[in-house]
């Protein structure tokens, strides 16, 4: 393969990896979350780290977590699992 060839390939792939992270509405979430088995509201963004997909559900299945990555990964986001909360004594 002729060396420009593989220059060409190597600039469409890094170019292809700079998706840029996008704000999804809270409805396209519940969706998502739907189709992975969580309840509305269990995934979710934050405007400050739109590169990052929150999966709020202590106790998540392997099936959701996968579920929820494939989709991040689809969308050019990072899947963050919440797998434990601390809450206040009373």
């Amino acid at each position: 393969m002729p060396r420009i060839a593989l220059i060409t390939i190597a600039i469409a792939l890094s170019l292809s990896s700079c998706v840029t992270a996008q704000m999804h509405t809270q409805a396209e979430l519940n969706d998502v979350g739907q189709n992975c088995g969580l309840a509305l509201g269990e995934l979710f963004q934050d405007e400050s780290e739109k590169r990052l997909v929150f999966l709020f559900r202590p106790d998540s299945t392997p099936h959701e977590r996968a579920c929820v990555a494939r989709w991040a990964k689809k969308n050019g986001l990072k899947a963050v699992f919440v797998n434990a909360v601390n809450l206040p004594a009373s």
